[in-house]
């Protein structure tokens, strides 16, 4: 197996993600344009007009681009639909992840590429034979233990499961990011209680809060072990990818449209690693320990292994929002970088920089910048410290734009959860 059997799948819900993942060595990106989308409403969205250059800045980068058209289409939208893959298909977008038939039937009449998302949850070779006749790649069931992902994979290569390509099936599987309570992301509890459907981009994520029981007859009420009892921890595999790729996965897909520029470059680089690491023989576990700090660093609710290893009892999040070991703090913005020196000019509109701060700087043409602080100059005086509304200088060998965001990266302190609480009212 080479590097180039494998390829790695980034999330990019913004200029600024989708250079992060240039920049951290994706084979790939996935983004969602307009409103058809699982993510349509947690992230920003591209537009049609946006499709020309996204698939530019892939191509010069080597990577392959491929747009999101997963939510439940209704009748009333299937002219919007069809004029997105045909604006996708004539921009040189790579391929459409749809789950809705009517999506890739269309997509598939007019000869663009199609990704089977893991909402038709494919689970058995029997759904993948059909599938497989619209497209060349299937991301298998989330429910799947590897086991069951090997099976489908051996019967891809006996009986000679092919694409409209006319090549073999490859098997796609999401290997990092969030994990819900939904049978492979089809979940109703947010239409149900808000009229708002999770399977239209609008999930407003009701199972990630916590919850009180309450015996009503008694009014005693028990808060469970202070957990968020249908908020599970996010998927980490890094540390058996070895073991994804024996199963027969080639394409790993991070999960993560709504997250920020950081958390895509530091991920995507984590996951390039390892497969390296298991493609030289060299993956060990002081190398998964290392990137697990790393992947900690960002957005995260706490890792397990999901459903691949066979473990049947779901592992939930202790508290609400991220477990990242590491936040950012707005401090300004660049207003000017000057080549030649390689000296780049600060607003500091939110707070003060010291030297010694690890910046980051992310921007989108830029990407995702981190860097140390070294020598600070305010009036072309040297200093240590440069107050909040100064505008400071800094040596920086990054080309940076103006306008790019400057944040300092601050160490969170770990949260302990408490015990289980319950009172009598």
């Amino acid at each position: 197996m080479k590097r180039s059997d494998i390829e790695i799948t980034a999330p990019a819900g913004s200029w600024e993600s989708l250079m992060a993942a240039v920049q951290a060595g994706a084979d790939s990106v996935y983004f969602g344009a307009g409103g058809l989308n699982m993510r349509s409403k947690s992230s920003f969205n591209f537009g049609s007009g946006d499709l020309a250059r996204i698939a530019s800045i892939c191509r010069e980068n080597g990577m392959k681009s491929y747009i999101t058209l997963n939510s439940v289409i209704y009748d009333s939208e299937r002219e919007e639909m069809e004029r997105m893959v045909d604006a996708a298909a004539e921009s040189g977008v790579d391929g459409v992840i749809a789950s809705d038939m009517s999506v890739i039937e269309y997509a598939f009449r007019q000869g663009f590429p199609v990704h089977l998302s893991t909402q038709l949850n494919i689970s058995n070779t029997s759904a993948l034979k059909f599938y497989a006749k619209y497209g060349d790649v299937a991301v298998l069931a989330r429910e799947l233990d590897l086991e069951k992902v090997k099976m489908i994979h051996e019967a891809i290569r006996r009986e000679n499961i092919c694409g409209p390509g006319g090549k073999q099936v490859k098997i796609e599987m999401f290997v990092h990011g969030a994990l819900c309570m939904a049978v492979s992301g089809k979940c109703y509890m947010s239409l149900h209680e808000n009229n708002t459907s999770a399977n239209r981009g609008s999930c407003y994520q009701t199972c990630r809060r916590s919850y009180i029981v309450t015996d009503r007859e008694t009014g005693y009420e028990l808060e469970i072990d202070n957990e968020y009892i249908m908020s599970p921890k996010d998927l980490c595999t890094i540390g058996f990818l070895d073991r994804m790729l024996d199963a027969g996965v080639r394409v790993l897909k991070i999960e993560g449209r709504a997250r920020s520029p950081e958390y895509v470059k530091t991920v995507t680089e984590c996951y390039d690693e390892a497969v390296k690491a298991v493609i030289g023989g060299n993956y060990s576990p002081e190398k998964i320990n290392d990137w697990k700090k790393r992947l900690s660093t960002v957005f995260n609710r706490g890792f397990w292994d999901g459903y691949y290893l066979g473990q049947k009892a779901g592992e939930w999040h202790s508290r609400y929002g991220s477990a990242a070991t590491r936040r950012k703090v707005y401090l300004g913005r660049i207003t000017n970088y000057f080549t030649r020196p390689r000296v780049a000019e600060i607003k500091l509109e939110n707070g003060d920089l010291r030297s010694g701060d690890l910046l980051l700087i992310t921007g989108p043409t830029t990407g995702v910048v981190e860097y140390t602080a070294g020598e600070i100059r305010v009036d072309y005086t040297r200093t240590d410290l440069a107050p909040k509304g100064s505008y400071c200088s800094v040596k920086i060998n990054e080309y940076l734009r103006t306008s790019d965001k400057v944040y300092k990266w601050v160490d969170e302190p770990e949260i302990i959860p408490q015990g289980s609480r319950s009172r009598n009212t």
